[in-house]
């Protein structure tokens, strides 16, 4: 069980990084707090807004993009 929290505990520091060279920590008394279930919700909620996130950041380019086509910027 715990290697399985590990991982779960890996892929949301990963979620968390704003950049690849970012080192995040996370406290390991963590694996004992939370469970199995819980550190997947956490890193599914992080996952859906990172996917929130993407497609924001690609509503507004492409309205910029299409903004420079006409010279409106």
């Amino acid at each position: 069980m715990n290697e399985i929290k590990n991982t779960l505990i890996e892929d949301i520091k990963d979620l968390i990084k704003t950049n690849k060279d970012e080192v995040i920590e996370i406290n390991p008394k963590f694996l004992d707090f939370f469970t199995k279930e819980e550190l997947e919700s956490i890193r599914d909620d992080l996952v859906n807004k990172k996917l929130r996130q993407k497609e924001s950041n690609s509503l507004f380019l492409d309205e910029i993009y299409e903004k420079t086509k006409k010279d409106q910027i």
